[in-house]
């Protein structure tokens, strides 16, 4: 059953970013949001594994390296959902552009890394919407471990992908276990019509080509629906606060 096959009914915008460690995506993200704010709409930001109701269970996991592939696959899953329902979806509603840095894509790349079946993984997040724009950031291998591995003296375990058994060798072990993800990512440019963006340009280059997509997305989208997005969201955070 093939899954992001239909569009989102809600008033609001869904943009995502996608790509390997060091592929500057999060920085395009943080620009965008900037940018967006100053032209006036309401957005909501978002990112991966920031769920409250398993970051415990999933800190804890990891620090005793218990997680098999398929219970790091459903804690992720569980952790998506959480935060589809309760920060995704509630400002969509409310006419928000909502802005997430890594979305299920992630899963479907590294968790068929980490062994889980590609099909399973993919009808685990059957339940996901369409984002709007999907931008993938293309970067070579190479490129994206040396922006990395310049800039951290620590690389975490799981970050790694030192569960593998890739290599005893941390840095190394990174290296090989963000190949494979690279490969799975190349999978789906196709398969979800992922927008690719050349990750090894300029960053002010990737980050015009990025606002040119989303102003081409919207065109349909009315400025007005800020005005009450502005009110949802302050409402909807009182809310969730409360």
């Amino acid at each position: 059953m093939p899954i992001f096959d239909k569009k989102h009914a809600f008033p609001g915008k869904l943009i995502i970013v996608e790509g390997i460690d060091g592929s500057g995506k999060s920085t395009q993200i943080a620009l965008l949001k900037k940018w967006l704010e100053s032209q006036g709409f309401s957005v909501f930001f978002t990112e991966w594994n920031s769920s409250e109701l398993v970051k415990e269970t999933t800190r804890e996991g990891k620090k005793r390296n218990i997680l098999t592939p398929t219970t790091f696959s459903l804690l992720h899953a569980t952790d998506f959902a959480d935060r589809l329902n309760y920060q995704i979806i509630p400002p969509l509603k409310a006419g928000m552009i909502v802005l997430a840095d890594r979305y299920a894509y992630t899963a479907f790349a590294r968790d068929v890394v980490r062994g889980v079946h590609p099909a399973w993984v993919r009808n685990l997040y059957n339940f996901a919407i369409k984002p709007d724009i999907s931008f993938y950031f293309d970067v070579p291998i190479h490129v994206a471990c040396d922006r990395i591995l310049s800039n951290r003296t620590q690389i975490k375990f799981h970050e790694a992908g030192m569960d593998l058994g890739l290599s005893l060798d941390t840095k190394e072990s990174f290296k090989l276990f963000q190949t494979k993800i690279f490969g799975e990512y190349k999978k789906m440019q196709t398969e979800f019509a992922l927008t690719t963006v050349d990750a090894t340009l300029e960053i002010h280059d990737d980050q015009e080509i990025v606002r040119a997509a989303v102003k081409e997305a919207l065109k349909d989208y009315s400025k007005k629906r800020t005005i009450y997005a502005k009110r949802a969201k302050v409402f909807w955070r009182r809310f969730t606060v409360s």
